[in-house]
């Protein structure tokens, strides 16, 4: 891998197939000068202006990731197992730009539990991407997962909704199913694992929180209020029924975040809310633990976005898998990589390849479906040998 961190003035992306809004791929060149696209043409003629030599490929905007946790890989590798947390941010960061994506909502988890996935742990991974943001080659964002029993956390999280670079808040609660015994024992032993805590000892926690059941509504209508007055993109996680859609959207919840079965997810289409699946689910031919089919859900017009989920090169081969298997047209199947997210995350400078964006875009394979340059914000950030 070759990384670079070149700005990119007047450079021109020559002689490959656009992705240009409404027209499809279209041969042309893209002109970029201090970061923005100043120009989309049809050949460009800027004089002694570097050129990047896209013949033969494909220029797509750069991917934005609403819902990743394969950082969670860097750090912890195998249970129990903890790496430092400046490499593995540099390691994440090296892997988005090598796949294509461009901005990164990391989902970074506030739990009741110990371990990877509780505030101290989070707290310490969002101090490793301050520190080191100046160096980073994409854009790291944050997406706070809030797991709606950790009350406690509710200070801490209203102190994150107030960063300066707008993050995402996802209600999340994985301990309703667990105390209702749903979860099967090997998801508990995970949990144990990531934890850092024996099975018997992660129980004895798990109901604990039984206690805390009745104050769940109130904290977060209060988070719901509070991310509506910061314009903060809420979103809901594992909806599992159209009560719950419907419940959340009274909040200022328009984001479905994995809806559990089709009610739920034509009840957010109906309503012309972002529906969010995962890309794995689509590269793989089905869902990992038994969800809806996501592919499925594209057909059917239930997707608005692809996440990484747990698999960076996910997104750019579900993308093109919808397309070769006829499931959309290629723009459609990667706008939900591009322009869906950006616009759910409402970030209205990137996604499209148009003039005043942002110059987040990759430069594709089309035979390989490999990355072979990635420019962020301008800058040519990952060039493939």
């Amino acid at each position: 891998m070759d990384t670079q961190r070149t700005v990119a003035t007047e450079l021109v992306i020559g002689g490959g197939h656009v992705l240009v809004p409404d027209q499809g791929l279209v041969p042309c060149d893209i002109v970029i000068d201090n970061g923005l696209i100043l120009e989309v043409t049809a050949r460009a003629d800027y004089g002694g202006a570097r050129r990047l030599d896209a013949t033969g490929c494909l220029v797509l905007p750069g991917i934005v990731d609403l819902h990743g946790d394969a950082f969670e890989r860097q750090i912890m590798p195998r249970p129990r197992t903890m790496f430092p947390l400046g490499m593995a941010t540099r390691e994440t960061d090296r892997q988005l730009a090598a796949n294509g994506i461009t901005t990164a909502f990391h989902g970074l988890t506030v739990s009741w539990e110990p371990g990877l996935r509780s505030l101290a742990q989070t707290l310490r991974i969002i101090a490793a991407l301050d520190e080191a943001e100046n160096a980073l080659l994409v854009d790291n964002r944050l997406h706070i997962r809030w797991e709606t029993f950790a009350i406690e956390e509710v200070p801490a999280v209203i102190t994150l909704l107030r960063r300066q670079k707008t993050p995402l808040l996802a209600f999340n609660d994985h301990t309703t199913p667990s105390l209702a015994g749903v979860r099967k024992d090997s998801k508990i032993a995970k949990s144990a694992e990531r934890a850092m805590l024996e099975p018997a000892d992660y129980l004895a926690l798990l109901a604990q929180q039984e206690s805390r059941a009745g104050e769940v509504d109130t904290a977060v209508e209060v988070l719901a209020a509070i991310a509506r007055e910061l314009a903060v993109p809420i979103l809901a996680h594992d909806e599992t029924s159209p009560e719950m859609r419907r419940a959340f959207r009274a909040l200022g919840v328009t984001i479905s975040e994995f809806p559990m079965n089709w009610e739920t997810a034509e009840e957010g289409a109906a309503a012309g809310e972002h529906i969010v699946f995962g890309a794995p689910n689509v590269v793989r031919g089905g869902s990992h633990n038994g969800a809806i089919g996501a592919q499925e859900a594209v057909s059917r017009g239930l997707c608005t976005v692809l996440a990484t989920d747990y698999y960076y090169p996910a997104p750019l081969h579900a993308a093109f898998r919808l397309a070769e298997e006829n499931v959309l047209p290629f723009e459609a199947a990667w706008n939900l990589v591009s322009a869906g997210p950006a616009a759910a995350a409402r970030l209205t400078d990137r996604g499209r390849l148009e003039a005043g964006r942002r110059a987040d875009l990759i430069v594709v394979h089309p035979g390989e479906r490999r990355v072979l340059a990635t420019l962020s914000n301008g800058r040519l950030v990952y060039r493939s040998a």
